[in-house]
């Protein structure tokens, strides 16, 4: 299994899959299709059926049931594309055996180093098989690892059929790093009663609580006049946007929230005198909170509106999704199964809201109850991504434990 995890994985993070928002096309990118290619082509090589790629970079397959009891159809998923923060491209995965629990060296000419002082989560990790970057591009752990999970699970109980199971649903897919991802989801075609992301962070992650989410474009426009002669003439869009970011809370930025903070999130600026644009996320757990920060986005939009005219300043606000505690707490026992499952592996289930979104937060609400599997990274989305081997092999247990427990409680 381990070094099955570790081919599997390498080889799919150097495809770069990096979707890309400005693409309104599914999949947003070509390299999501590329590796959906591959992923067919495994599946086909350890014998799963009904596999499907339909033409938006959806891919679906089946684990026939072995048993002749009354299981649910389980479902598992994770995500193709890799974040819009860093470099996807050109992964170089580094292994390192062993972990000494020192500073781990990633690029020698840009002396850049994975080091427990910045990141005191490391010391965890000592002893184990890490995989990290080589420094110039995030390594794909999200969610490439989960996709590696669920296929070695796959594989383990095709090639171990004295380990009864219902029918299994797997399916991967495109653009969820850009909020995308069960967008074209056809659920009924997935056939599960129920599903779990393997979308997650460090062991023992399980997530049954998601932000409520919305994007926001803010485009400030301008005049752009020589600077010798601009006066009364020319209206700055730079100091605009800058004015409109002064005006959010500053406490209320990610680097000042944990926990169930919410937070307004600058991702990026770009723009001139005649034209800015921000875009920004909103996220937070509670809905009335949620709607009210909404609310002082669009309520800053008319003050400036007000003030430099209302061609000067566009508010584009999308929801992206929503809590899914609300629909899966009433089957609470998905939840408590893994939790179970966990314990019996010797994991310490830490059932934690996730700061971010999976798929499952949308799947939940189109029917298709998904909380959240860790898949065993840490420092998603940046050069100093990392994951260790040891914990991609106990998610993939945990994955192979839980379709056995809802086969053994099922009723002939």
């Amino acid at each position: 299994m381990r070094d099955e995890l570790i081919n599997r994985f390498t080889s799919y993070v150097k495809v770069d899959t990096q979707s890309n928002e400005d693409n309104l096309v599914c999949p947003s990118t070509p390299g999501q299709l590329t590796l959906a290619r591959q992923l067919v082509e495994e599946l086909e090589t350890i014998g799963m059926e009904d596999i499907s790629l339909d033409d938006n970079g959806y891919v679906m397959a089946t684990l026939p049931g072995n048993t002749v009891k009354d299981v649910p159809v389980i479902g598992f998923l994770a995500h193709l594309d890799t974040a819009t923060d860093f470099s996807g491209a050109n992964v170089q995965p580094q292994i390192l055996e062993s972990y000494d629990g020192g500073d781990i060296l990633l690029n020698e000419p840009g002396d850049i180093i994975l080091s427990p002082r910045d990141f005191p989560e490391l010391s965890h990790y000592k002893g184990h098989t890490l995989i990290t970057t080589d420094g110039t591009s995030l390594l794909g752990a999200d969610d490439k690892a989960g996709i590696a999970e669920i296929m070695t699970a796959m594989n383990y109980l095709i090639q171990h059929p004295e380990i009864k199971h219902g029918t299994i649903r797997v399916a991967f897919t495109p653009d969820e790093e850009i909020g995308r991802g069960p967008d074209r989801f056809d659920v009924d075609a997935f056939g599960a009663e129920f599903a779990y992301t393997v979308d997650g962070g460090p062991l023992g992650e399980l997530e049954y609580e998601s932000f409520n989410a919305a994007a926001a474009k803010v485009t400030c426009k301008g005049v752009s006049v020589h600077p010798g002669s601009a006066k009364g003439k020319m209206v700055n869009s730079a100091k605009i946007a800058m004015e409109f970011n002064a005006m959010l809370p500053a406490a209320e930025a990610p680097g000042h929230t944990v926990g169930y903070d919410g937070f307004y999130h600058l991702s990026s600026i770009q723009g001139d005198v005649e034209q800015t644009r921000l875009h920004y996320i909103i996220r937070d757990f509670d809905r009335e909170q949620f709607e009210a920060r909404k609310a002082k986005m669009q309520s800053i939009a008319d003050e400036l509106k007000a003030k430099y005219g209302p061609e000067r300043i566009t508010l584009d606000l999308r929801d992206q999704y929503y809590n899914m505690r609300e629909k899966i707490e009433p089957v609470s026992d998905i939840v408590n199964v893994a939790a179970e499952v966990m314990k019996e592996l010797k994991i310490e289930p830490i059932i934690t809201p996730i700061r971010g979104g999976t798929d499952g937060s949308q799947l939940s609400y189109m029917g298709l109850p998904t909380p959240n599997l860790f898949a065993g990274g840490e420092n998603f989305h940046g050069k100093f991504e990392y994951i260790s081997v040891n914990s991609m092999i106990k998610a993939t247990e945990v994955i192979v434990g839980i379709i056995r427990k809802f086969e053994e409680r099922a009723q002939s």
